[in-house]
């Protein structure tokens, strides 16, 4: 959770007060202009200081750039002299110790005087830059730049097809020269030195000018990319062609009787076995296999076995290896584009990097990624790969049940070949690849073997540097590889095998999280497909909303992109027929589209009521709110419970019978109450199975309010567990159950004192608009959640969060 520093500067240090004096933050590799907003991380002491100076100096800093981006404690000589003053818009401290800065720029200046301050920071004199405006006399010639310029950068949209359409097509529609300029000059990445030059640059003109030259001297550049790319790409297709050749001329050979010589063959084999990194043994082994094919027909079978034995042998990356360079920053930037959320997901796989960092031959745990279908687990490998520059390869262990898959077939018999992991690594070609090894809870086992067994050895770290598959017969070091795996649950997954990995869990996506992804991802996505463009296919947010709450509910987003997919095809069918050429879908037609609404809202109770309780519950989807209702009524003191409680639940109703004849006389209630009265709770959707330890709290408090007759606020909803002493215990799936609670417009919930920490993991939406009350017993409960005595009328409360550190301390 990062954390806002901007409302509350630290007044320290003293800067000193002259008008035209300000604290400099350098930056790397980075030229700031007037008019740019730009986020930059800090990590820096000297310039922290500096911006820590620049909060209480207006909230205005210099940012000027380094002249060599490698120097970390720059002098003023490493400093350019020209830059600019820029606006501090925003200031977030990260968790991992990285200050985030939102800034922007506002006046062009040159810095002179550099001053050390007594907080180990520099300040600057500055004096602002007037700009030289274009004559009139030639204004022709700044209107020949300007189409000059836009020619240019078409020529550069067609060399470099990745750059956006966006942006293309705002600047082929800019007519204001300073606003072509900026564009440009913001979005393209040309060096920091050549931005510097144009910064520098006082004559308008000349700046035109000069950004001219840059972007010509660009497409020279691309223009030579583009024709040696050309040229390498005729040259692979030609020795395809001659391998081709090749090819057919040795199968016409073989059919005319011409075959190979069966020695110059052997010969070749044992010249490449001789390069292997295998001990003595192991050569000697190879090389009689070898040696075996000079004394056997050509076209007998066992030449053919023996063949393919060498080839897939000489076919593994002996020798061959990736080169992997860890950049957390370009990490962290493939796992925030790839993924939304997922923090402590992406926490734990950037500190994987580091240390892969720093020490390059650590063998760490292999991550298991454990979470329902859906929620991103196989792409998240993909990201990974990426992000580290290895080559991905996915095994599939669904249904998986015999060990040859994993180990490979003895090359005795007819059909054999390696197994799954030898074949990965043959396809990947390196010594180092990822390999995701996808549903490792599937595996299954019969008299075939156990694969789950034949995963030990594999993804034991001291083991796989000597792999034996039954069909290479050699060991193979596997050691290099950087093995993830998935799975949808713990609970199929062998004892051993488990304690081989490392499990880091994905719960179920929040709404507000399902928003975000079908927004910034899925949409994009499914209008790609299905070939329509933003402009003729608009969903807006209120539609989006629509379809998690009514349309779709599960843990992933899968049944959510099919479900935005089947809105895209509605819109194709309408701009095809012709009947409109934008389709703009609204929660009120989806009906239209999309058939009768197949989820309705959690039930729930805004009103205060005697015995019906909002209570919170988590499921493999997200969290919902379930209501608790009871009733008493003149009997023998039967206690009934329906609604498809299980045996956790049932007991739970035991203990609340218990607490409440224990506090009978606190609550007015007649002691006797057990005997007089029956009692019915009931949990609402009856055909549904609940089951859990976080009712507790939920049936007491219903027990109290319909025995004493005190309404319960409707606009409260509680989670937790209890003890016969009433006290609140904790519980599990909190971020789920806030969200529920959010969605339906609970003001309050309360919460046991234990999980308050866990209010961290909280969306920040839900905290702002939710008030949370840490209960220790169940006193606090129902004191909470019960209307005053004497009160029957509708009680709202604040809908804001608690000012003391004992309601909400995060």
């Amino acid at each position: 959770m990062s954390t806002e520093i901007t409302n509350h500067p630290n007044p320290s240090p003293e800067v000193p007060q002259e008008t035209n004096r300000l604290p400099v933050v350098a930056m790397r590799g980075v030229v700031v202009f007037p008019g740019m907003t730009i986020h930059f991380d800090l990590v820096r002491e000297t310039f922290l200081h500096a911006l820590r100076a620049g909060m209480g100096k207006d909230r205005r800093v210099i940012l000027v750039a380094q002249k060599d981006a490698i120097v970390e404690d720059p002098k003023p000589e490493d400093f350019y002299t020209v830059g600019v003053i820029a606006d501090l818009r925003q200031v977030m401290r990260t968790p991992s110790g990285v200050t985030r800065v939102l800034a922007e720029g506002k006046t062009r200046i040159s810095v002179s005087d550099f001053q050390k301050e007594a907080d180990d920071y520099w300040t600057a004199a500055y004096d602002t830059l007037e700009e030289i405006e274009i004559p009139p006399e030639e204004k022709n010639e700044e209107e020949a730049l300007g189409r000059c310029i836009k020619a240019s950068f078409q020529r550069y949209a067609e060399l470099l097809p990745q750059t956006p359409e966006e942006m293309a097509a705002a600047i082929f529609c800019e007519k204001d020269i300073k606003k072509l300029f900026e564009q440009i000059v913001f979005n393209l990445a040309y060096d920091y030195t050549e931005k510097q030059l144009l910064l520098e640059e006082n004559s308008w003109l000349e700046r035109l000018r000069k950004l001219y030259q840059l972007m010509t001297d660009e497409l020279d550049i691309l223009t030579l990319e583009r024709q040696i790319q050309a040229e390498t790409q005729e040259s692979i297709d030609t020795s395809q062609r001659d391998y081709y050749l090749r090819e057919q001329q040795r199968l016409i050979a073989e059919k005319l009787g011409d075959r190979e010589d069966p020695e110059a063959e052997m010969e070749t084999y044992l010249e490449q076995i001789q390069k292997l990194p295998l001990d003595e043994q192991n050569r000697k082994k190879l090389a009689k296999e070898a040696e075996r094919l000079s004394g056997i027909p050509q076209g007998a079978q066992e030449a053919f076995v023996i063949r393919s034995y060498l080839d897939t042998v000489l076919s593994l990356p002996w020798n061959k290896s990736s080169k992997c360079k860890v950049n957390l920053e370009k990490a962290a930037n493939v796992l925030n584009r790839d993924h939304y959320g997922l923090q402590k997901v992406k926490e734990r796989i950037l500190e994987s990097f580091a240390v892969r960092a720093l020490n390059p031959d650590a063998q760490g745990q292999i991550l298991c990624f454990v979470g329902p279908p859906g929620v991103g687990k196989t792409s998240i490998g993909k990201s990974i790969a990426k992000a580290l520059g290895r080559k991905y390869e996915r095994i599939s262990l669904g249904g998986v049940r015999d060990e040859s898959d994993i180990r490979g077939h003895r090359k005795t018999y007819v059909g054999s070949m390696p197994g799954r992991m030898i074949g990965a690594m043959i396809h990947a070609g390196t010594s180092n690849p990822l390999i995701l090894l996808d549903e490792v809870d599937k595996m299954g086992n019969d008299f075939h073997g156990d694969p789950s067994a034949a995963m030990l050895e594999v993804l034991d770290s001291e083991q796989n540097k000597t792999f034996t598959d039954h069909y290479i017969e050699v060991p193979f070091d596997l050691s290099h590889v950087l093995f993830l795996a998935t799975a949808n649950t713990l609970d199929t997954i062998p004892a051993p095998l488990l304690d081989r990995m490392e499990i880091v869990e994905l719960g179920s996506y929040t709404r507000e999280e399902k928003f975000h992804i079908a927004k910034e991802h899925l949409l994009k996505k499914q209008l790609k497909k299905n070939g329509l463009k933003g402009t003729q296919c608009r969903i807006p947010d209120e539609v989006l909303y629509a379809l998690i709450d009514s349309y779709t509910r599960e843990a992933g987003v899968r049944e959510l992109e099919r479900t935005i997919g089947t809105l895209c095809r509605k819109a194709a069918k309408k701009i095809v027929e012709g009947d409109c050429k934008k389709v703009t879908f609204s929660a009120d037609t989806l009906p239209e589209y999309l058939g009768p609404q197949k989820f309705r809202p959690d039930l729930q109770s805004h009103e205060d009521a005697v015995g019906v309780v909002n209570g919170l519950a988590w499921t493999s989807v997200g969290g919902v709110l379930m209501p608790m209702e009871v009733l008493a009524m003149p009997g023998k003191g039967q206690v009934e419970c329906t609604g498809s409680l299980g045996d956790v639940m049932r007991e739970s109703a035991k203990i609340a019978v218990s607490y409440v004849r224990s506090v009978a006389a606190r609550y007015d209630i007649p002691e006797d109450f057990y005997t007089k009265y029956d009692l019915h709770i009931h949990a609402p959707e009856g055909a549904v199975p609940k089951d859990g330890p976080s009712a507790g709290v939920t049936m007491t408090t219903a027990l109290v309010s319909a025995l004493s007759g005190r309404p319960v606020r409707g606009d409260v909803a509680m989670t937790g567990e209890i003890t016969l002493h009433g006290k609140v215990l904790p519980i599990g799936g909190l971020r789920e159950k806030t969200m529920a609670a959010y969605k339906a417009g609970m003001h309050t919930v309360l919460i046991p004192e234990e999980n308050v920490p866990d209010l961290e993991e909280v969306d920040p939406v839900v905290r702002e608009h939710v008030r949370f009350v840490p209960a220790k017993t169940l006193d606090t409960v129902l004191e909470t959640a019960l209307c005053p005595k004497g009160d029957t009328e509708s009680t709202v409360i604040s809908s804001t969060i608690l000012p003391t550190p004992t309601a909400c301390p995060v």
